[in-house]
């Protein structure tokens, strides 16, 4: 890996958890630099929200999600977690938190 970061100067980034084998996005949630340096460090996924500050992905559940690779955009204003999940990663309790949400057609 090398020493890219993400772009914090403008807040929080946001990230997206992509299955690493399935190539399914399971979530998106937001980064700011703490997370982040904790995700390098720890090799599972940490978030910044607003409501509940810096947090563990599993922590509570044990569905963590262990990070295998991480790119950035262009830009390096979003980041993509490629991960493999340790159980559901939606709060619901499904695979994805884009298997519960719905679906619009255009």
């Amino acid at each position: 890996m090398t020493d890219a970061r993400p772009d914090f100067s403008k807040g929080l980034v946001p990230a997206i958890a992509q299955d690493a084998e399935t190539g399914d996005v399971l979530m998106l949630a937001y980064q700011d630099e703490e997370s982040w340096d904790r995700t390098i460090a720890t090799g599972r996924a940490w978030f910044h929200s607003r409501q509940r500050g810096l947090w563990e992905k599993g922590a509570t559940s044990g569905n963590v999600l262990e990070v295998v690779e991480v790119r950035l955009d262009c830009d390096r204003d979003a980041v993509l977690l490629r991960v493999r999940p340790s159980g559901p990663t939606c709060h619901t309790g499904a695979r994805s938190c884009f298997d519960v949400g719905g679906t619009v057609r255009p």
